[in-house]
């Protein structure tokens, strides 16, 4: 199923990853100011990371229908960046991250993302919760947070060296 659309909001289509589009996750996660909050040292992706982050991401999205899923504009296609769901190696959880490239920035699209990632979340699986967390020198990555409506719980330095706020969204009760 990778490379098929997932799903698709207004302006949106998320879909899995293909080999044959690893220059575009390295041009992504090469970007200095997207690098700058995947680690501590800042330093860009190499095609190496990539590839292997790449075979993590297509590997979740075949067995288990999350990873990290391209987002393209459904008007013309262009490719915006990748959103999706990791799982949290600390705690096994499954985790909404996001990264656009900065053309694709203040558009709201981050949002549109994550919200229609949010709600496929729940219509889609049987969790109680997920979390997302963000460095927090990362302002317009944790305001995409509380606008889709996560509460913030912990800021906790993360191994790779980053101070991260957490947050976690619940699964709405029936009542909700």
């Amino acid at each position: 199923m990778t490379g098929l659309a997932l799903f698709e909001t207004d302006r949106l289509v998320l879909s899995g990853w293909r080999f044959e589009q690893l220059p575009d996750l390295v041009r992504l996660h090469g970007d200095p100011d997207i690098a700058k909050y995947l680690s501590l040292s800042g330093a860009p992706w190499s095609e190496a990371q990539a590839a292997d982050v790449l075979a993590q991401w297509m590997d979740l999205f075949d067995t288990r229908r999350l990873g990290k899923l391209r987002v393209t504009r459904k008007s013309d296609g262009v490719l915006l960046g990748r959103a999706g769901f990791g799982i949290y190696p600390r705690t096994g959880e499954a985790e909404i991250g996001y990264a656009l490239f900065a053309e694709h920035h203040g558009k709201g699209y981050a949002t549109e993302a994550a919200a229609g990632l949010r709600d496929w979340f729940f219509a889609e699986t049987g969790a109680d919760h997920f979390i997302g967390f963000a460095d927090t020198r990362n302002a317009p990555s944790l305001a995409v947070l509380a606008r889709i409506g996560m509460v913030p719980t912990h800021i906790e330095t993360e191994p790779n060296g980053l101070t991260c706020q957490f947050h976690v969204y619940n699964r709405p009760s029936s009542n909700d």
